[in-house]
């Protein structure tokens, strides 16, 4: 029978897992207190980074329906819990992994769906959700404007047309 603390672990991590938009694994071994501290500051306000115990995790992703790979769980974890923009924790963790080489990115999970650690770089390479959607909102402002010269366009090419022929319709009709 599980250990009442354990069990309470795992629906800890459980309610994580299912709340998180995201969740990133890491191996942490080398780094410091104040390391982490850091680390937990980069990642933003969206984000709660926890060490966890290996077994408690896997079983909590798996109760939560998900399924990780097991190299995951090899060595010291800790996880990033993602309840906001993904792409700022995964830039965070990236920045930090650059300064500190001790901090290992392993994988993690979006939206219910594994990721590699290459993919969780990736992500990190996007924009951000703000900038992504300020580019389509100018994307398609100008692509309005252009129809709306188009549009516009066609009655006053109308307009000349009609001109034409009656200044065509004045001559020969002035000749005769």
């Amino acid at each position: 029978m599980a250990r009442p603390d354990k069990a309470a672990a795992v629906a800890e991590l459980t309610d994580k897992f299912r709340s998180s938009n995201a969740a990133v694994l890491t191996e942490y071994r080398g780094l410091t207190v104040a390391q982490l501290k850091t680390l937990r500051r980069s990642l933003g306000e969206n984000a709660q980074y926890a060490v966890v115990k290996n077994t408690l995790t896997k079983i909590a992703a798996n109760e939560a329906g998900i399924t990780l790979d097991d190299q995951l769980f090899a060595g010291p974890t800790a996880v990033a819990f993602v309840t906001g923009d993904p792409v700022e924790s995964a830039k965070g963790l990236r920045d930090f992994a650059k300064d500190n080489p001790n901090l290992v990115i392993k994988g993690g999970v979006l939206d219910g769906k594994a990721l590699s650690a290459d993919e969780i770089k990736k992500l990190a390479d996007l924009e951000s959700r703000e900038v992504l959607l300020s580019k389509l909102a100018g994307a398609l402002k100008g692509k309005q404007s252009q129809a709306a010269s188009v549009f516009q366009a066609l009655p006053s090419k109308l307009v000349r047309t009609v001109d034409a022929l009656r200044a065509k319709q004045a001559e020969q009709g002035g000749a005769e």
